[in-house]
């Protein structure tokens, strides 16, 4: 073997790792252990009391993925059957990180549902796809809450990061089935959010690395990154949408929830804030984020 050949049998090889280390990376990303998520929900931000939390009425639930894995969730009645929220949390964590969401509507009155996303929590399935496979577990969702409380309900659902371009992606891929959606800091397109984060956390180039990730995944978990994409389907959303980021966000960079907010053609509304590194509008702005909130049910006569 001459050193030509040697030399591309290396340089394939360690393309090949490359493309296995990315792609293990992406599918079977490390998630926040339930402490973790307790400390820092209860302890170090306070956004809710755990005993209070504990004690609300809560129906547990359990529905068959379109992929054969179960979907685990609570169900918490507020004052009204007739209002009901979907929550839809982010990448590494779990339904315990919606419950500060959850009781902002419950205080407004709404029923909510919070739940694990597929790999996540209580919840089944191998991998984890950014929305791919994902928004059929949320439309499996929607058609259970509409088959138990009827058609007519309003019917809200609110994501945060991951979560939300999983909602969106359902809207504007699937159907557009809620009536009226709240998009918290969601990356617009996933392959130019794998480029900013292999380049921000690991400092790595966009070639061959990504083709090589794209091809990967297309074999390993049978679908193109390409194809994650809020951007190129938020034109079928025409239920309003509230666009939330915060501006200090380096992870997710507010530039997309803009870019998303500006080809929304119509029905929405857009909320900068200005303190809060990723997923933190909240824990950073909290008397704005329920303006912003207030405004945006108010605007569409869903308060």
């Amino acid at each position: 073997m001459n050193r030509f050949m040697k030399a591309a049998l290396v340089t394939a090889g360690a393309t090949i790792a490359a493309g296995y280390f990315v792609t293990n990376k992406i599918m079977y990303i490390r998630k926040k252990t339930d402490q973790f998520l307790i400390d820092r929900e209860v302890h170090t931000f306070q956004h809710f009391d755990l005993k209070e939390y504990q004690s609300m009425p809560k129906e547990p639930f359990s529905l068959r993925s379109p992929y054969g894995y179960l979907i685990n969730g609570h169900f918490i009645p507020g004052k009204s059957t007739q209002k009901i929220m979907i929550f839809c949390h982010g990448v590494t964590v779990n339904q315990f990180n919606s419950v500060k969401y959850a009781n902002l509507f419950l205080k407004r009155g709404y029923s909510v549902i919070i739940y694990d996303h597929r790999r996540h929590g209580q919840s089944g399935g191998k991998t984890t796809s950014y929305g791919y496979y994902e928004k059929y577990d949320l439309e499996t969702l929607v058609n259970w809450v509409k088959e138990r409380f009827g058609n007519d309900i309003i019917l809200g659902i609110h994501g945060e990061s991951m979560g939300a371009s999983t909602m969106l992606q359902y809207a504007g891929m699937i159907e557009d089935g809620a009536d009226f959606y709240i998009a918290d800091c969601p990356f617009s397109d996933f392959y130019q959010q794998l480029h900013h984060v292999l380049n921000k956390d690991y400092h790595l180039p966009k070639w061959p690395l990504l083709p090589m990730a794209t091809l990967f995944i297309r074999i390993r978990d049978h679908y193109r990154i390409q194809d994650v994409s809020p951007m190129r389907y938020i034109k079928n959303v025409h239920h309003p949408v509230l666009f939330i980021h915060s501006k200090q966000d380096d992870y997710i960079l507010n530039e997309m929830t803009v870019a998303l907010y500006a080809a929304k053609p119509d029905n929405k509304q857009l909320f900068l804030a200005e303190l809060g590194s990723h997923a933190c509008s909240y824990s950073d702005n909290k008397k704005e984020y329920e303006a912003a909130i207030d405004n945006f049910l108010a605007s569409y006569h869903f308060n």
